[in-house]
């Protein structure tokens, strides 16, 4: 089960789960407000790779350098941009007057920059600084991959008003999710249907149900997608972001990434040095992992994070785990029944679980839904696993996940087997005893009979001569574990990684309530003063 390294929010999941763990905390009369701050979070695990390689060059697989491919045409760099108001959606509504909306023409591939184009949706609000004091645009990613920065920006720029002085806040679909040609692979029902897939097959008939639904979501894939499923990749998506900075007249590229969005800005640094400008990268990817480390990071993670959990709340962490590794295995022989008449199945409520792990204030949600499980009744958990997949109360599901999984599997080259998913089982149960079974099965299931190759063992982003990039760590991260931080800063190079510590829990650092961290990154974005490496705000 890969656990997104989701959109970015601060002390959360998402915009819509943050608002369904509201509603059930309120509802259980627990809290009365929750705050809703900035950081970040996606799906799948990916797998464990050896030693970083400290910035060196390397094999780029298919990263080629800026220079490798055809010029673009003018007709794309000197496009210009027609702004107008925002237009919302039936679960999106439109932002405010501040607000403007656009579409930029990009190629679908970049080896043939005169020929078909796609759109890309951009949503930005103007600087409230004027003249000397503007920098230019400030471009955000909020993670995925597959989230929709369209609809990200306007929830958390409340967050971003010291930066807005003197930026221009951008954001975009990238190509595949949302409205930039978003990538639907099936529908809701049977969305809902595969709710019900064992996760850890224990049988043979379990593990052909397991694969049967893998293969056919990726045939569902490269029936809607086509060609764009080919085109999906991060290193267009890097490639795209290099043309927003020309057309949006910018001569580098100001950028804060958070979660994939980190891995993302990486790839930006190595295919583009020369264009640098203020880059931080927060909750960060480990660039040096493939498929079955990242996997193995996540296990370790979220391990991490709910033995926080079970020690906060003075409880032993080894017996909290037993506790619910033994829910999820009465939920694989029996699941439990709900309020809504749907019932919680074991994959199911190993989402709701990893749902609350992202941020420490969805803490309270998970202690609710452990005890109603207890007797019998999986409604939270299952409201925390709706709100982890989009799903709103007509039953209809976001394709977030759809996109994380096309962009992913165009990436990762490395397709383990179902026998090298079992080798990985005693690996993985060792390093989490409660995630570890659904995420090694996982490392095989992802990308199954994926319909497109994918493109790299781990991303490239070393880049030699770039300017200072800020890394910043969160030891408490789940979704992207803090040791990945000093690997990106380490793999971006000498003098160009700049690492940031935050001793705090969740999922990102940057607007979770850490006044060091916050007036840190600032400070690097609206002034460049470059902190020490290794810096350490508690």
């Amino acid at each position: 089960m890969r656990a997104r390294t989701r959109t970015h929010t601060g002390a959360g999941p998402t915009v819509r789960a943050l608002g369904l763990i509201t509603a059930v905390l309120l509802t259980a009369g627990l809290i009365t407000a929750c705050s809703d701050s900035a950081g970040d979070g996606d799906s799948a695990p990916k797998p464990l790779r050896s030693s970083p390689r400290t910035g060196a060059s390397r094999s780029a697989d298919a990263t080629p350098r800026a220079d490798a491919l055809p010029a673009l045409p003018a007709a794309l760099t000197g496009q210009r941009l027609r702004w107008g108001r925002c237009r919302g959606t039936a679960s999106t509504p439109a932002p405010g007057s501040d607000w403007q909306c656009t579409t930029l023409k990009v190629p679908l591939d970049y080896a043939r920059p005169t020929g078909r184009t796609i759109g890309l949706a951009l949503i930005r609000a103007r600087s409230q600084g004027s003249g000397a004091e503007r920098i230019g645009s400030l471009l955000f990613n909020f993670g995925g991959p597959g989230g929709s920065g369209v609809d990200r920006l306007p929830a958390f720029a409340p967050q971003y008003t010291k930066l807005r002085a003197r930026y221009d806040l951008v954001s975009f679909d990238p190509r595949g999710t949302g409205a930039s040609h978003g990538v639907r692979c099936r529908s809701d029902r049977k969305v809902q249907a595969a709710e019900a897939v064992d996760p850890t097959p224990d049988t043979a008939a379990e593990e052909s149900a397991y694969f049967k639904d893998a293969a056919d979501f990726g045939k569902g894939c490269a029936r809607q997608a086509k060609d764009l499923l080919n085109h999906v990749s991060t290193i267009e998506a890097a490639r795209d972001m290099d043309l927003m900075r020309q057309v949006l007249g910018d001569d580098e590229l100001h950028y804060m990434g958070f979660s994939y969005g980190t891995e993302l800005g990486g790839v930006y640094a190595h295919l583009f040095p020369g264009k640098v400008g203020r880059l931080t990268l927060d909750a960060v990817v480990d660039p040096t992992v493939g498929t079955v480390g990242h996997s193995e990071n996540q296990a370790r993670g979220f391990q991490r994070a709910l033995d926080d959990y079970f020690t906060s709340r003075g409880l032993d962490p080894k017996a909290g785990s037993r506790k619910v590794s033994a829910l999820f295995e009465r939920l694989d022989a029996k699941p439990l029944p709900t309020a809504s008449g749907r019932e919680l199945t074991e994959s199911l409520a190993t989402t709701g679980v990893l749902d609350t792990l992202y941020s420490k204030a969805s803490w309270p949600a998970l202690t609710r839904g452990l005890r109603e499980a207890d007797r019998g009744d999986g409604t939270t958990l299952l409201a925390l696993a709706d709100s982890y997949n989009a799903r709103d109360s007509k039953g209809h599901y976001g394709t977030t996940t759809h996109a994380q999984r096309a962009i992913s599997c165009r990436d990762d080259k490395d397709r383990p087997t179902a026998a090298r998913a079992k080798s990985l089982l005693a690996r993985f149960r060792a390093i989490s005893p409660v995630f570890g079974e659904a995420m090694a099965w996982d490392t095989a299931g992802w990308c199954h009979d994926w319909p497109v190759p994918g493109l790299w063992d781990d991303p490239e982003v070393s880049a030699p001569g770039a300017a200072p990039v800020l890394v910043v760590g969160n030891t408490g991260d789940p979704a992207t574990p803090y040791e990945g931080a000093r690997k990106m800063a380490d793999e971006l190079g000498k003098g160009v990684g700049v690492e940031l510590t935050w001793k705090g829990e969740g999922h990102g650092a940057y607007g979770s309530g850490s006044a060091c961290v916050d007036t840190t990154v600032n400070a690097y974005l609206l002034e460049g003063r470059i902190p020490r490496d290794g810096r350490v705000c508690s």
